[in-house]
């Protein structure tokens, strides 16, 4: 397949479909931690659009002004409600970029507002753990689907910590806490980089 991991600029997702043969690539307004050969910098809907056709593209949007964990920020009657209403609004055209552009596509927050807005315009919407695929740490992830089965766990292991949570505040931190766990990407790239068709 030829495949699109928009808004990632760690290639962890791009790596693990590209160890399972596909041709796959990243982009990102930031350059690449990684192999830069197969990172797009620039804008994802440029991407989307016209470096297609895409079999399958993977979203990771900015979550900051979405998660509900920035409701003390961002939610109803704060001064940042505005920006939400913006950061939802691009990350559903986003959306509908994707879905014209491939037929298998898949949206990842953590438990987020725009999860509501997906929902009303037909994604199915999964949330899975870390737990599940290998890592003993708890980040409750949400997954927009289109064209895709839900993720099953790979991995199911011990240990509950809350590691992201607890994170202390560094240069880093925001980064660090987005970064997909290497399990739940190579559960991706085995599931529905073989039998993606929901």
């Amino acid at each position: 397949m030829r495949v699109l991991i928009g808004c990632e600029c760690s290639g962890i997702v791009r790596d693990a479909f590209l160890a399972m043969g596909h041709d796959a690539w990243s982009c990102d307004l930031k350059p690449c931690e990684g192999d830069a050969r197969r990172h797009y910098q620039f804008d994802v809907m440029y991407a989307i659009e016209l470096r297609g056709p895409w079999d399958f593209i993977g979203l990771h949007p900015d979550c900051t002004k979405m998660a509900v964990s920035g409701n003390r920020w961002y939610g109803r009657g704060t001064p940042g409600y505005d920006q939400r209403q913006a950061a939802v609004a691009w990350t559903v055209a986003l959306w509908r970029t994707a879905i014209a552009g491939a037929d298998h596509v898949y949206l990842e927050n953590p438990v987020s507002v725009v999860f509501t807005e997906l929902k009303r315009r037909g994604a199915d919407v999964q949330y899975i753990q870390p737990w599940e695929h290998g890592h003993g740490e708890t980040k409750r992830t949400g997954l927009a689907l289109h064209g895709l089965n839900p993720l099953e766990p790979s991995n199911v292991v011990e240990g509950r910590e809350q590691r992201v949570f607890r994170m202390p505040p560094s240069e880093t931190r925001k980064a660090d806490r987005s970064r997909t766990y290497p399990g739940i990407a190579a559960a991706m790239a085995s599931q529905w980089g073989i039998s993606n068709a929901a």
